[in-house]
C-alpha cells in the first residue's frame, strides 16, 4: 500500500483555487445528456467520479466532446438514450449510480450497473421502492437493498404521489426529482421522515430549474414536478468550487494561523456547504467573504486552542468530517449531532472516524447518528491513518500535521475520486520553506542545494528560472528589453530540470546559463514585472512536502513572504568576486577580477534599485555573512538556524 508522510506543520497561509463542485459536476453531466441541445460545461471537476459518469453517458450514446481538459461539450439526447442496452460500471460514485438508475428506470432499456464492493454495501432500496411505485422494473441481482442492479423496460405510472424516506440519504430524492419529468407527466414526491441534507436538493432543484423544469415544494415535505416539462440546454454553464473541498483548506487557515484563501466559491453558491465558514467561525475563525472566495484566519490569540462546540451538521455532512478532526484541537469534549449519513457513505464513516481519532489520543463516543471528541492533552507522534478507500478520510486527517507532529496517510490516492490534487495544494499553503535570498555569487546557490539535501527538501533555483527566460530570449531573437514577448516566453518556458541538468526543449543548457552573459541576461529580464508575474506562480509550485529549499533574491519578500525560515545570505563583493574568478577559471575560461567586481556591483544595485521586488533583507529574515565562511562554514550557519526554527 502506498503511503504519504506529511511532515510536522506549523503554518498555513496562501491561496488555493478549488476543484469544481461533484455534486454540481455530475448533476450537470446528466442534465445536460437528458436535455434537448448542446451544453457546454466549464470548470467541470475532472476526479474519479466524473469520469464514472462520462464513460456511463458515452456508452448510453450520449454525444460529447472535450474541449479543454475542464470544459466539455454535451450533446443532449432529449430524454432518450440512444442506446437501449448496457452494462454500466459506476465505481464507488454515489452522485452518479443513484440518479442513472432513475433516468434508465425511465428511459425504455435493459440496463445492468454495478460497482466495486464497498459500492455494493451501499443502501439503494428507499430509490428503488420509489422507482417500483411508478411501476419501473428494477430487480436487485445480488443481496436486495443494494447494488448491483438489472432495470427492464416498463410502464410508467405517475398517478399517485410516491413515498420516499429522506433520512438515509438526499440523492434518493434528487435522483427521482431529476428523472421524473422523463415521464412526460405530472408528478408528486412525499418524504415520510425528516430529510437530511436538504442543501444538496437545493442544488438539484437550481440545476433543474436552469434546465427549464421547475419544482414546486412545500417545505421539505412534499415536491410537485407539474407536467408538460422537458429539460432544454442553457447553453453555457460553469461549475462552482468545491464547498465541501474548500472546508479543509478553511480548517487549515483557523488550524495554521492563515490566512488561507479558497477560490470558486462564496456567499452566494448553490452548495450548502459553505456554512462550513460559519460553523468554523463559532470555533474561534476570523472569516472574510467575497466576491468570489473565502478566507479563513486563526483569532487574535492565534496560540490558544479553539473553542469547544455542540453542533447539528445535518446540513453540512461531508464538510462536518472536517470539523471532528478540527475537535482534536479544541479545548474541551465537542459533539457532531444529526450526522447518521455518514454511516452509508464510502465507508461507515462514523466508525472510521472513531477508530482514526483514537490514534492520536482522544477519547471518543459515538452513537447511530452522532460522534463525540475528547482530545487528549498532546497529540501522538508518528500515527498511521488508515484512509478506508474515501477520499474524505485522506483529507481530513491531513490536517493533524497542523500541530507540529509527522502523520502518515496510508493510500493517499484515495483522493482521486474528487481532487487528485489535493496533496500538492496542501503542499502549497503548508508545507515548510527556507527562503535564501542574497546578492549575486554570495553562494546561495550552492549553500541552498546543499541544505535542501541535509533536509531531504525539494530545491528551487529561481536565477535558473530567469537565466533560462534570457538564454530563450536571444535565442528566438527576442530584445531582453521587449517585455511582453520576454514575459510571454517566460509564461510558456518550455524548461525542466532533472537530477542536476536543466533542459531548455530537449537542449541541455546546464553550462549555458551559468555563463556571465547568461547572469548579466538574468538579470535585466528579473527587472521586468511583466516576468516576474510569469514566473510567480510556477515558482510556487515547487513547495511540495517535504519540503522546499528556495534560493534567489525575492523568495522570502515575494515568492514565499510567509516561509517558515528565512535567511539573507551576503559577503563583501570583493569576496563575492574573487569567489566567481576561482570559478570561471575552474572551467577554463577567461576572467578578469577587476571586471567581476564592476560587473558585481553594478548588478547589486540594479538588483537593489529595480522596482519590481527590489533585493532587501526582509525584517524577519536571519543575516548570515560568509565573507570569512568556506561552504561548509557557511551550510552550518544555515543549519543552525533552520534546526531553531523549525
Amino acid at each position: 500500500m502506498d503511503t504519504l508522510v506529511l511532515p510536522p506543520l506549523r503554518t498555513a497561509s496562501g491561496c488555493v483555487r478549488l476543484p469544481g463542485s461533484k455534486s454540481i459536476s455530475n448533476r450537470m453531466l446528466l442534465l445536460a445528456a437528458l436535455a434537448e441541445g448542446a451544453t457546454e460545461i466549464r470548470d467541470l471537476l475532472m476526479a474519479d467520479d466524473t469520469q464514472v459518469m462520462l464513460a456511463a453517458l458515452k456508452k448510453l450514446g450520449v454525444g460529447m466532446t472535450a474541449i479543454d481538459d475542464r470544459t466539455w461539450r454535451i450533446e443532449g439526447c432529449g430524454g432518450a438514450f440512444p442506446v437501449k442496452a448496457a452494462d454500466l460500471f459506476m465505481g464507488n460514485a454515489g452522485t452518479a449510480i443513484r440518479p442513472l438508475t432513475a433516468a434508465l428506470a425511465l428511459s425504455g432499456g435493459h440496463y445492468r450497473l454495478s460497482g466495486v464492493p464497498r459500492m455494493h454495501e451501499r443502501p439503494i432500496g428507499d430509490l428503488v421502492d420509489g422507482l417500483r411505485q411508478v411501476g419501473a422494473d428494477v430487480r436487485y441481482t445480488g443481496e436486495a437493498g443494494f447494488p448491483p442492479l438489472e432495470v427492464f423496460p416498463a410502464t410508467i405510472q405517475l398517478g399517485q404521489p410516491i413515498r420516499l424516506r429522506g433520512d438515509v440519504s438526499s440523492q434518493f430524492l434528487s435522483a427521482l426529482l431529476m428523472a421524473l419529468p422523463l415521464g412526460g407527466q405530472a408528478a408528486v414526491i412525499e418524504i415520510t421522515t425528516e430529510l437530511i441534507s436538504q442543501p444538496y436538493v437545493e442544488i438539484t432543484l437550481n440545476l433543474m430549474a436552469r434546465f427549464g423544469v421547475k419544482v414546486q415544494r412545500e417545505g421539505w415535505q412534499r415536491f410537485i414536478i407539474p407536467a408538460g416539462q422537458r429539460y432544454r440546454s442553457p447553453g453555457v454553464l460553469h461549475v462552482e468550487g468545491d464547498a465541501s473541498s474548500a472546508s479543509y483548506f478553511l480548517a487549515a487557515g483557523l488550524l495554521g494561523g492563515g490566512p488561507v484563501r479558497v477560490e470558486g466559491v462564496a456567499k452566494n453558491s448553490i452548495q450548502g456547504d459553505v456554512q462550513f465558514a460559519y460553523a468554523l467561525e463559532s470555533l474561534g475563525a476570523q472569516i472574510v467573504w467575497g466576491e468570489n472566495y473565502i478566507e479563513a484566519r486563526a483569532g487574535s490569540k492565534a496560540t490558544e486552542k479553539i473553542k469547544a462546540f455542540d453542533l447539528d451538521l445535518n446540513h453540512i455532512p461531508d464538510a462536518a468530517m472536517t470539523l471532528a478532526v478540527c475537535a482534536l484541537f479544541a479545548e474541551g469534549r465537542c459533539v457532531l449531532r444529526n450526522i447518521g449519513s455518514w454511516r452509508v457513505k464510502e465507508t461507515d464513516r462514523i466508525a472510521a472516524m472513531a477508530i482514526e481519532l483514537r490514534k492520536f489520543g482522544a477519547v471518543i463516543e459515538e452513537g447511530s447518528d452522532w460522534i463525540a471528541v475528547s482530545p487528549a492533552p498532546s497529540f501522538r507522534r508518528d500515527v498511521v491513518v488508515d484512509t478506508y478507500d474515501d477520499h474524505r478520510m485522506a483529507m481530513c486527517f491531513s490536517l493533524v500535521a497542523l500541530a507540529g507532529v509527522p502523520v502518515v496517510i496510508n493510500d493517499p490516492d484515495c483522493v482521486r475520486k474528487t481532487f487528485p490534487d489535493y496533496f500538492a495544494a496542501l503542499a502549497e499553503i503548508s508545507a515548510p520553506v527556507i527562503a535564501i535570498d542574497g546578492p549575486s555569487a554570495s553562494g546561495k546557490g550552492t549553500v541552498a542545494s546543499l541544505v535542501a539535501a541535509k533536509l531531504g527538501y525539494h530545491y528551487l533555483d529561481s536565477g535558473a528560472l530567469y537565466r533560462l527566460t534570457a538564454l530563450a530570449a536571444v535565442r528566438a531573437g527576442v530584445a531582453l528589453d521587449d517585455a511582453p514577448r520576454v514575459a510571454a516566453l517566460a509564461a510558456t518556458l518550455p524548461a525542466r530540470f532533472e537530477n542536476g541538468y536543466v533542459f531548455l526543449n530537449a537542449d541541455d543548457v546546464t553550462d549555458a546559463i551559468r555563463t556571465e552573459e547568461a547572469s548579466a541576461g538574468a538579470s535585466r529580464v528579473a527587472a521586468i514585472a511583466e516576468v516576474r508575474a510569469a514566473l510567480l506562480a510556477r515558482q510556487r509550485a515547487w513547495r511540495r512536502f517535504p519540503g522546499l529549499v528556495a534560493d534567489g533574491r525575492d523568495m522570502g519578500s515575494v515568492v514565499f513572504p510567509s516561509a517558515t525560515v528565512k535567511v539573507f545570505l551576503t559577503a563583501s563583493a570583493e569576496a563575492r568576486a574573487e569567489r566567481r574568478y576561482k570559478q570561471l577559471i575552474a572551467k577554463g575560461l577567461a576572467a578578469n577580477m577587476f571586471g567581476l567586481l564592476q560587473d558585481l556591483q553594478i548588478r547589486d544595485e540594479r538588483d537593489a534599485q529595480r522596482s519590481e521586488a527590489p533585493l532587501r533583507q526582509c525584517k524577519d529574515a536571519h543575516l548570515v555573512d560568509t565573507t570569512q565562511m568556506g561552504i561548509a562554514e557557511a551550510v552550518d550557519a544555515v543549519m543552525a538556524v533552520v534546526t531553531e526554527s523549525l
